[in-house]
């Protein structure tokens, strides 16, 4: 699989990922406008506060994945993906294989 193809798996992954979970944000902001409920002191466990405010989370981490990605496109249309933003040696393939968008070799992630 080509670098571009891996970006672009990895994107399509994210991407739905994220959908998901902006549409689980919104079932618990839906569920806590029709509840009365002190859920602030359930005794059965997490809040739905706490459960929104965590995928709400979880959305900001995916939105920047994909920010990540759409840098490592445009790294590879510059002719420098692959190349360690801090000291300019190669990224190991393997690393670029689990990690499409790493900027980053190993020694230098550290």
């Amino acid at each position: 699989m080509t670098p571009r193809e891996r970006i672009a798996e990895e994107r399509e992954r994210t991407e739905v990922r994220l959908a998901r979970m902006r549409s689980d944000h919104e079932g618990f902001v839906e569920a806590s406008l029709h509840s009365n409920a002190d859920d602030e002191h359930d005794p059965e466990g997490a809040t739905i506060a706490f459960e929104r405010s965590q995928v709400a989370t979880l959305a900001r981490q995916l939105t920047h994945q994909l920010a990540e990605l759409d840098a490592a496109r445009e790294r590879l249309d510059a002719g420098t993906y692959g190349a360690c933003e801090r000291c300019g040696a190669p990224i190991p393939e393997g690393r670029l294989e689990a990690r499409p968008a790493a900027r980053t070799c190993v020694a230098c992630a550290r």
